[in-house]
């Protein structure tokens, strides 16, 4: 039976350099984080951020909701592989990385493109409520992620994708000793998802793990 590979710091910048070649704002926005130091660990993983543009282009996405913005290198990529009418709703609580966030998407000439929505997410979900959308993206704060989840069921399409990121914690997941409240938020959220009959999901490991649910 075939397994999974292992990868290795060295194959995965083997994997980096053979793949989807990055906008310069994408690199801007990477570097930028770079500086931040410990705070940078919010944004996604390159090889994540290749993954969201081409799921938004094979699967004819047009309109997107981003549920944890940061400094918007998730909310590029898949801007950038939207056709020119298509729309993402961004929500995100922190002033200051949105008015950063935005100065990307003017430099890269997307942000016609992204509406940014800066208050705590479950309010701005409350607002958005009769709109729907083909993918929803959750990256936000991990104890809200079953309530994110049971909100984007009533806001995504039939057929459309829900995808979670930092769903294996950085392996936490695996240790039955951690009692962290944000690591058993995440594992019983994980349980919750995989006996949902509403949805197909799977884990994709890139990054910190991202689950893929396409609503039945």
């Amino acid at each position: 039976m075939g397994s999974d590979l292992k990868i290795t710091e060295e194959l995965q910048e083997y994997i980096l350099n053979h793949g989807l070649e990055l906008h310069p704002v994408q690199k801007e926005i990477i570097d930028y984080n770079s500086s931040l130091g410990d705070i940078k660990r919010m944004q996604i993983a390159i090889s994540q951020s290749q993954f969201l543009h081409l799921i938004v282009k094979i699967s004819n996405v047009q309109s997107i909701l981003e549920i944890g913005t940061f400094t918007g290198l998730s909310t590029l990529s898949m801007a950038l592989a939207l056709p020119e009418n298509g729309k993402i709703t961004a929500l995100d609580k922190n002033d200051e990385t949105n008015n950063v966030a935005i100065n990307f998407f003017k430099k890269a000439k997307q942000s016609h493109k992204i509406k940014t929505i800066v208050k705590p997410a479950l309010e701005s979900l409350n607002e958005i409520k009769d709109q729907t959308f083909d993918l929803i993206f959750i990256d936000a704060d991990k104890m809200n992620y079953k309530k994110y989840y049971e909100i984007s069921l009533g806001l995504i399409s039939a057929g459309g994708l829900i995808i979670i990121d930092n769903v294996l914690w950085y392996g936490e997941v695996l240790d039955k000793n951690n009692n962290d409240k944000i690591t058993m938020n995440i594992k019983n959220f994980n349980i919750h998802v995989s006996n949902d009959k509403r949805v197909e999901k799977i884990i994709v490991p890139l990054g910190d793990g991202m689950t893929i649910c396409r609503k039945k």
